[in-house]
């Protein structure tokens, strides 16, 4: 079985490719524009592989997309490119708006006209998985609330706006035209390679560098952690056994504010590495607070009950044995992330530098 990925040189998209190849032995085509947040170093265990296939494209273009479904002839496809950083969707929306919304269009159009020229069991087979988030569901006021499958859209950010308009054109396709199509929603998401712009590798690159760690407001936003490996193996799973227009949450299971991730960082650190720069005491001393960012969500939380009942998944990690791993992975491979500081990015969220 042969799965197109798009979007398989992000965070997201690079684990489940790991899995894909690794774990279960699939061949995988791997489609990806290389943006600032693409980084194919974190294929280094598959890069080698017979299963494994490289093609750079941006989902936009049709004509490239068409040509790499007639080269390959997918059986499974997984879209994952996205632009998702809420930061800078409320700078620049437009690329929020041409990836999310428009690439999801070419996508869809691509490949509905390529699975209707299928036949038999490999159209019977096909599927396109859309993978989005729990931030279309915009915010939760009860701490008793959590997110199902039902929960009307409420999105708060040009980056939630333009993923739930990217979902409703995949319902949109499977109803009008009867394309196979499931969706996913995750909540945040953590491990190995992540994107230092997002909060946990921020803070554990910030906190070793000593500089400050900056947290929105007073911290008390409250997410769901879901570990990267755990995401991977459960989307996987929704790809081959979910149910044609089904939608499935996937939630870790481990609601934390953010001053509490940050906290729990800082702890591990202290243990992990008890020498702190520049005369602290403790990391935590790093912490400062910064202006809340405009439409800031306060609390979600995903139920993934439909997936555990459905397709017998649950995360294997907690949250404290997750970020664990996730910290000392941070401090083994300064490798791999000190050649994305010398790059395009350099650490800026919160006028605060990581170098």
């Amino acid at each position: 079985m042969k799965f197109l990925i798009t979007g398989g040189a992000g965070f997201i998209g690079t684990a489940v490719i790991r899995h894909l190849i690794v774990d279960l032995g699939y061949e995988v085509v791997n489609v990806d524009k290389l943006t600032y947040a693409g980084n194919l170093e974190s294929l280094v265990d598959v890069v080698n592989s017979t299963n494994y296939s490289f093609v750079k494209a941006d989902v936009c273009d049709s004509i490239k997309i068409k040509d790499i479904f007639e080269e390959h002839q997918p059986d499974k496809v997984m879209h994952l490119a996205a632009e998702s950083h809420v930061d800078r969707s409320i700078d620049g929306p437009s690329e929020f708006i041409q990836t999310n919304i428009v690439g999801t269009y070419v996508m869809l159009d691509v490949a509905r006209e390529y699975w209707n020229q299928l036949k038999g069991e490999k159209k019977d087979q096909f599927r396109f998985h859309h993978i989005s988030t729990d931030e279309v569901y915009g915010d939760l006021e009860d701490t008793d609330d959590l997110f199902t499958e039902n929960t009307p859209y409420a999105p708060s950010s040009p980056y939630s706006a333009s993923k739930a308009s990217s979902d409703h054109l995949v319902r949109a396709w499977n109803r009008t035209y009867g394309f196979p199509i499931v969706i996913t929603n995750c909540s945040n998401n953590y491990g190995p390679y992540q994107f230092p712009e997002k909060l946990i590798p921020l803070v554990i690159l910030n906190a070793m560098s000593g500089n400050k760690l900056p947290i929105y407001g007073k911290g008390k936003q409250v997410r769901d952690w879901l570990y990267v490996e755990d995401h991977a193996v459960a989307l996987v799973k929704v790809s081959l056994e979910g149910i044609d227009g089904e939608t499935y949450n996937i939630g870790g299971h481990n609601e934390k504010t953010n001053l509490d991730v940050v906290k729990i960082v800082c702890s591990i650190l202290d243990e992990f590495m008890p020498i702190h720069p520049k005369d602290i005491n403790n990391y935590e001393e790093l912490i400062i607070y910064v202006a809340d960012r405009p439409g800031h969500d306060m609390r979600y939380a995903i139920d993934a009950t439909k997936i555990d009942k459905n397709l017998n998944w649950t995360p294997k990690e907690t949250f404290e044995t997750g970020i664990r791993k996730t910290v000392k992975w941070y401090i083994e491979n300064e490798i791999w992330w000190k050649r994305i500081q010398s790059g395009s990015y350099h650490g800026e969220r919160f006028g605060v530098k990581i170098n």
